[in-house]
């Protein structure tokens, strides 16, 4: 295993930099932050270089890159202050190629190569079903003529109003098998009987977050994602990339907070010397690089095993679980070396420390995660 990145990702990722810092200055991070605006500006600048096709299938327009490629780069995105595009649009990659139907991978292919954006949202959380996907309560039955009317409560749906699609987890009528009861189905946003509320969030204020309502939205059978009952069993497939993707994320902004952190701490000085000559500063540095470096292996690890075609249930969740509370430690840690300017939004820093919070509840909370890495553990061992 040699995590040593090759010549091509090294000017990959060197290009994709430079093209952040040209386009995409921190000022206007910052107001997309402020104003809960999604940043316009990458997704114009991925698009016209070309970047946005890179993870995309040869055959549908786009440039095929391994998953550690994908990783390294949505790492060094979430470093600059701009992740969660490209990384995301990893899992819908993934979900695509593993779930949908021909006719909807062009669908989802053709969007994300146009816009940038996501092609659907994760329609899976309800009210009453957060950390149990079990409870799910969202209906999908059939009409009996090649219809299916969809009713239900989707909450906390990331970017459900820009989304031109909902991949939309139903219950199912067979409740006689408990593994079998849900399907998934890609419902287009502007059916009738969706409605939308935005939620508001302390933090990825790039992003939204919105109720869905469903009110006997119509489908047809060609619109099931994968295997009809088998949307339970495909949504724990989904989890495993989403929680390695959220670690990824979880490392860039800890390496962001950690790079502006030293670098501050080498420039500002107090009682006639840098900070950064205290050996209570140091100690914060050294433990926060340490950490980092736990968290490199772990993700870079859970690549490798998927670009290999290894399961990752356990791996993803560790990662996952590690990289989340870890990266806010790191985020933490920097604000306190930054004092009070770090606790204003005059600094970036502050927007590590709200968006990395959420990593701990989404995709699974850290206790679930413990929950589903425990148990598969002592399975393995018995």
């Amino acid at each position: 295993m040699d995590f040593r990145k090759t010549e091509e990702q090294e000017l990959l990722l060197e290009s994709i930099r430079e093209l952040v810092e040209r386009n995409v200055p921190e000022n206007y991070i910052k107001e997309c932050d402020e104003k809960c605006l999604p940043l316009t500006k990458l997704q114009e600048a991925l698009i016209e270089s070309g970047f946005i096709m890179i993870g995309i299938p040869e055959e549908y327009g786009g440039t095929p890159v391994d998953v550690t490629t994908m990783v390294l780069i949505g790492e060094l995105l979430s470093s600059l202050g701009v992740g969660h595009s490209m990384l995301s649009n990893a899992l819908q990659v993934d979900d695509a190629l593993s779930f949908c139907s021909p006719e909807q991978q062009k669908i989802i292919m053709h969007e994300l190569l146009t816009t940038g954006q996501n092609a659907f949202c994760l329609g899976i959380t309800e009210p009453q079903a957060g950390s149990d996907n079990s409870a799910i309560a969202t209906t999908a039955v059939r009409r009996g003529d090649g219809k299916v009317v969809i009713n239900g409560h989707k909450c906390f749906i990331t970017n459900a109003d820009r989304a031109p699609y909902i991949m939309c987890v139903a219950r199912t009528e067979n409740p006689s098998d408990p593994k079998h009861q849900f399907s998934m189905w890609l419902v287009p946003m502007n059916s009738p009987g969706i409605k939308i509320e935005h939620m508001q969030k302390v933090g990825i204020r790039m992003s939204t977050l919105c109720d869905v309502y469903l009110e006997d939205v119509v489908v047809e059978e060609k619109d099931l994602m994968g295997k009809d009952g088998y949307g339970f069993i495909q949504l724990m497939k989904n989890f495993e990339v989403e929680r390695l993707i959220i670690a990824a994320s979880s490392l860039g902004m800890a390496e962001g907070a950690y790079n502006d952190a030293v670098a501050y701490a080498n420039q500002r000085v107090q009682f006639g010397k840098p900070i950064g000559s205290f050996q209570l500063i140091q100690e914060k540095i050294v433990r926060m690089a340490i950490k980092l470096e736990n968290m490199k292996n772990i993700v870079y690890k859970t690549a490798w095993e998927k670009d290999n075609n290894l399961d990752i249930g356990i791996s993803s969740a560790l990662a996952k679980l590690y990289c989340s509370e870890a990266a806010f430690e790191v985020c933490d840690d920097a604000m306190q070396i930054f004092g009070g300017i770090g606790y204003t939004a005059e600094h970036r820093v502050s927007r590590f420390w709200r968006d990395s919070r959420m990593h701990r509840i989404g995709g699974g909370t850290n206790e679930i995660m413990v929950h589903v890495a425990g148990r598969a553990i002592l399975k393995k061992h018995k």
